[in-house]
This record gives structure tokens, sequence and C-alpha cells, in this order.
């Protein structure tokens, strides 16, 4: 059984208490103020919708483990959206999309990157082959030296995380 979310006080103490630290903590990884404060009011944010109660224990451990993983998905979309900039730049300017599908699209490649991460590495080759390449699964179960059934199994797991990543942009 999970715990119940941490109560608004207890983040409240936690926001007042710890706050400038961590802000100080991002500034020094990011160089920039702005950017610190903006990373650390999104820890503070899955503090909130989280259910661990290591916050309450070791605030400071705790607050520096999910300011680790908001960087790393901060420098993540930076790689994308650079790498998304650099292929617009080399594009036609009439084939340049209009910025708001610019930014859908770099929304999507987030999602896609976040599923893509949380999958192991031979799950996430069998489904980029099925996705990408259009590989059936006998295909890819002799292109991997693998059973059909592996693969069966390996493309269950990646369009379940398929799903929550889903499930948890939408919450």
């Amino acid at each position: 059984m999970t715990a119940p979310p941490l109560d608004t006080g207890c983040v409240q103490r936690l926001y007042v208490e710890h706050h400038g630290w961590l802000v100080q903590v991002l500034r020094r990884r990011l160089h920039c103020s702005h950017q610190a404060a903006d990373l650390a009011q999104d820890v503070f944010v899955r503090v909130l919708t989280s259910r661990h109660r290591e916050a309450l224990r070791e605030p400071r451990a705790y607050l520096r483990t999910v300011a680790r993983g908001v960087l790393a998905n901060h420098f993540r979309r930076a790689d994308l959206e650079r790498a998304y900039n650099e292929l617009l730049a080399a594009m036609p300017q009439v084939l340049v999309p209009s910025a708001e599908v610019r930014l859908e699209i770099l929304q999507t490649l987030a999602a896609l990157d976040a599923m893509l991460d949380g999958l192991g590495a031979r799950t996430r080759q069998i489904f980029l082959l099925s996705q990408l390449d259009g590989c059936t699964y006998p295909d890819i179960a002799d292109r991997l030296g693998v059973s059909i059934n592996v693969v069966q199994k390996a493309m269950s797991r990646a369009m379940a995380q398929c799903y929550r990543v889903m499930w948890d942009d939408d919450a």
C-alpha cells in the first residue's frame, strides 16, 4: 500500500525552509538564476504530487534527488530542442512549420524521449525496429536472435510504457 501524498502544510514548510538552498544548488549547475528558480518550482511541484515520505526524514537529500531528475529532463529537452532547431535551420524557409506546430513537435519529441528512456536497451531496440523500420515480429526475432515470444513481451512492455507516459502527461 502506498503512502498518501504529502500534505500541503508539510510541502509548504519544506519550501520555506529549503527553497533558497535548492535555487542555489541549481544555479551552480545551470549558471542562470532564472532557470534555477524555474526548475526549483518544478522540483516542488514534483514533491507536492509525490507519494514518497523521504522528504520528511532527509529533506535536502530528497530535494537533491528530485532536482537531479528535473535537471536531467531539462538537459535532455534542451538537447532535443537544439537538434530540432538545427534541423529547422537546414530546411528551406517555405517548409519550416509555424511556431505552434514546432511547439507541438517538440512536446511530442519530449514525450517520445521520456518513453524510450524508460525502456531497457533490447526492448527499446525491438520497439524501434517495429515502429520506425516497420519490421514484423518474426523479422525482429530473426534479426536479434530471439524468439517471437520475446519480441511480443518486449512490445507489450514498450506499449505499457507508452501508456504510462501518456497517462502521466495528462495528469
